[in-house]
């Protein structure tokens, strides 16, 4: 039997952080051996912010590739591929686009988060409206049957279902698989200024490339209860991102040492200072051997091409009969 397919991917609009990690990478890493893996690097997407300087999106393309690269991710098992190395993924959206109503489209809470968070009040274009129904085409395009996605990306696959629905509802047989979002075991990594949405473009993040001075800088100066003043002042463990990364990045062997940090702190008995410290020595084992196997890869820059277009010649093969399909299913000339 053949194996099931993930489709998930990336926008290459800046290097990747550990909130993309506990969010979707480390899913694609543990699933790369079970389905059929395709990673889509979205590059026409990123278009949707950086329209004014495209030529950064080709650099972040491959910065993007190195990340997933060296979090484990196998380009002998997973298939990379670029959006706009695959036109017949922008067919697939323009059938997709007659099934959703403009109405719809703005009613999706991500695009509406992302034009609040961003303040794009009305200057958004046509593009970023449609993001969703291209992210359907790349999803459907291959067919997939589950999504590994953060939190905050669940909104934008309930409409991809929606519209595999309506497509097969209409065909009236199944032309796609309905695909399920695989949510990450921390859907959603605050900030490490507290706020709920970590972005680079918020300086509030630890980039999966980094150093361990900067690792050891953005900890020292994270927010943790703004209400505890002195050491010896009780502190709130629930919200405070601090404990979120030790709870999240934690091996077992760690486990019994953040339980005391917690109690101290909710008893005034430990200093912030010591807990970050704490923290930067976890999270520094933690990005060293991918910050290394990465270097790895930035020494081979032929070798991201290759993965890229072979895996991008390879979709483009699938997306055909997947257009052929949809076609055939509404009675148009293929």
């Amino acid at each position: 039997m053949a194996k099931k397919r993930i489709l998930t991917g990336d926008t290459p609009t800046g290097k990747l952080h550990i909130g993309h990690y506990v969010g979707t990478l480390e899913n694609r890493v543990k699933l790369q051996d079970q389905y059929e893996t395709f990673i889509i690097e979205a590059d026409l997407h990123a278009l949707s912010t950086l329209s004014k300087s495209p030529t950064k999106i080709n650099e972040y393309l491959h910065e993007v590739l190195l990340d997933n690269l060296a979090v484990g991710l196998d380009p002998g098992k997973a298939t990379f591929f670029a959006e706009s190395l695959v036109p017949e993924i922008y067919e697939l959206a323009a059938f997709l686009s007659m099934y959703v109503s403009h109405n719809r489209a703005l009613r999706n809470p991500t695009v509406k988060d992302e034009i609040k968070m961003k303040g794009l009040g009305d200057t958004f274009s046509l593009g970023f409206v449609n993001y969703p129904i291209y992210q359907a085409a790349d999803i459907l395009c291959v067919k997939a049957n589950l999504v590994p996605v953060g939190v905050d990306q669940v909104a934008h696959l309930e409409q991809t279902r929606e519209l595999a629905k309506d497509l097969n509802s209409v065909a009236g047989r199944e032309v796609f698989p309905i695909p399920e979002a695989l949510v990450g075991r921390v859907g959603k990594l605050v900030g490490t200024d507290g706020n709920p949405k970590m972005g680079k473009s918020l300086n509030n993040t630890i980039f999966l490339s980094e150093g361990d001075e900067e690792i050891e800088r953005k900890i020292r100066n994270m927010y943790t209860d703004p209400k505890r003043i002195h050491a010896t002042d009780p502190g709130t463990v629930d919200g405070n991102p601090v404990f979120i990364y030790l709870d999240a990045f934690s091996k077992e062997e760690h486990k019994t040492q953040i339980e005391d940090f917690k109690n101290r702190y909710k008893t005034g008995q430990v200093k912030d200072t010591e807990i970050k410290e704490y923290l930067s020595e976890l999270m520094k084992d933690f990005i060293r051997p991918i910050r290394e196997l990465r270097k790895k890869y930035e020494s081979q820059p032929e070798e991201s091409d290759r993965i890229i277009k072979a895996g991008s010649e390879r979709v483009r093969e699938i997306v055909v009969q997947t257009l052929a399909d949809v076609k055939k299913s509404l009675n148009f000339i293929s």
